[in-house]
């Protein structure tokens, strides 16, 4: 097969978008600045879009075959799905999620829990608030939620 007769920039525009999906997914999810507005995955997918247009450019120029066209067709309608699913998945899919009203507000006494410490001892909250600390009495317990560790 000749190089002027395979049309790399398509497939690798549609290798690209999904690379840029799944590095979302496996990467750039780990930290809030990527998690939060993934513009690390639109940098790539628009990378990928920059191949794409270049790619089905060239399979429909003049005088390619029919089965150019075809595959570069179906290669650019599958990378716009997956960027059209990726936009959907992130944007109002996530927001689907139901609200939490049951959970403890800023400020608000959380209720009576008992964890598991590092060490695998139990700890109850009020245990927490009675024991002292360096002879001193606990003036509070901050509890944090940290939803990265899955």
């Amino acid at each position: 097969m000749s190089t002027n007769r395979f049309n790399w920039q398509i497939w690798a525009g549609l290798l690209l978008s999904f690379m840029a999906g799944a590095s979302y997914l496996f990467v750039f999810m780990r930290w809030p600045i990527t998690r939060d507005v993934p513009w690390t995955s639109f940098v790539i997918f628009a990378g990928a879009g920059v191949l794409l247009i270049i790619g089905v450019r060239k399979a429909f120029a003049v005088g390619r075959r029919r089965r150019s066209k075809i595959a570069g067709s179906i290669a650019a309608t599958f990378t716009l799905l997956f960027f059209g699913l990726f936009i959907f998945s992130f944007y109002v899919a996530a927001r689907w999620l139901p609200a939490s009203h049951g959970a403890p507000r800023v400020g608000q006494k959380a209720p009576d829990f008992t964890l598991t410490d590092t060490n695998g001892k139990s700890v109850a909250l009020s245990q927490l608030l009675t024991q002292p600390v360096d002879g001193k009495s606990p003036k509070g317990v901050l509890l944090i939620f940290y939803r990265g560790y899955w």
